[in-house]
């Protein structure tokens, strides 16, 4: 009898423990990866903003280097507490934090959020870690906590005074300054840096089009600009430069940085205010932000990365609360015979 409550209770254990695999699972989307340069590497993507769709842009570029580069990549997501679907607005949420304990690599798009100390710590944990980040489009102003006493990270928020600009600043380089293009009416043009022109992340990468406003930014000054960023008179790749100032100077588009942080660890930090799921049309942008995840891991950057499109890839429009509704992190699994 007494074993038999033994072996009742572990089989009850077991259940519970898979119940909570399978509930962390449904939270995020993993893309196992396979053969390839990347195998045996995990990519963690952390989406959450309210206007750029990174929930569109970073589930892509998972796709591709998990099914193209053979990278494991888990892409995780603000839920809304109610229903479990994606809802960029829910900007305390991030699903399954804890895959950020076993990530190589971070690739994130965040804005303003606010995590609970229990979350943020996994994010801290492997920022102090010494992993690589490459940081999108928002993200130099990932988070923002508006009372600095109610959080032990208060610092990593992008206005913060104590750790000047925060995680954006301190980090990735540059916090958030303010707009330069327009949104839907000046669109970006990348324009390589002289000097960067031999940089194996610019490795098959030729003349990038956003269609996204570009940023007032200043990166720090170990920073090495790779592109700068030229506004254009309109949102077509064919657009001339806009003429009245804005491209005087050029401001950097994409940098990197080797930063050494409070741990005596070093992040390799890639960075770039591009990213938007539109964006992400553009295969020298997909390109170089492959070349990225190569780069911040120490592998050999590819000559000619394959960063062909994974699934029907339509991407919303960015815009405020123009994300699609009842989207749940396992309808964006991938059918077994994806190619």
């Amino acid at each position: 009898m007494k074993k038999t409550i033994v072996s009742l209770l572990s089989l009850a254990t077991a259940l519970l423990a898979l119940g909570r695999i399978q509930s962390h699972a449904a939270e995020s989307v993993v893309y196992e990866g396979g053969t390839g340069p990347g195998s045996g590497k995990h990519v963690v993507f952390l989406t959450g903003d309210e206007e750029y769709r990174s929930e569109e842009s970073l589930v892509q570029l998972a796709r591709i280097l998990s099914v193209r580069h053979g990278f494991k990549c888990t892409v995780l997501f603000s839920l809304d507490a109610k229903d479990g679907t994606i809802n960029p607005n829910a900007a305390s949420s991030l699903s399954g934090p804890e895959a950020l304990d076993h990530a190589d690599a971070i690739v994130m798009m965040l804005r303003f959020r606010h995590w609970p100390d229990a979350t943020m710590k996994h994010f801290v944990d492997a920022y102090l870690a010494g992993k690589p980040i490459i940081g999108l489009r928002t993200s130099t102003h990932a988070f923002s906590y508006g009372n600095p006493t109610n959080s032990a990270y208060s610092r990593y928020s992008h206005n913060s005074k104590t750790w000047p600009g925060g995680f954006g600043r301190q980090v990735l380089g540059e916090t958030w300054v303010s707009h330069l293009g327009e949104n839907h009416k000046e669109a970006t043009r990348g324009i390589p840096e002289p000097a960067a022109a031999t940089d194996p992340l610019l490795r098959g990468v030729g003349q990038i089009f956003a269609d996204t406003g570009e940023y007032h930014v200043n990166p720090q000054p170990d920073s090495k600009i790779l592109l700068r960023g030229q506004v254009l008179a309109g949102t077509t790749p064919d657009a001339p430069p806009e003429a009245t100032g804005k491209n005087n100077p050029l401001r950097p588009l994409v940098w990197t940085r080797v930063h050494r942080n409070e741990e005596g660890r070093t992040n390799n930090v890639f960075c770039t205010t591009m990213g938007s799921s539109t964006d992400l049309r553009d295969e020298s942008l997909r390109r170089l932000l492959v070349n990225s995840v190569y780069w911040g891991l120490n592998l050999e950057v590819p000559a000619r990365a394959d960063v062909r499109l994974v699934g029907d890839y339509k991407p919303t429009a960015y815009n405020f609360n123009g994300f699609k509704k009842g989207v749940k992190p396992e309808d964006l699994q991938l059918p077994a015979d994806t190619k």
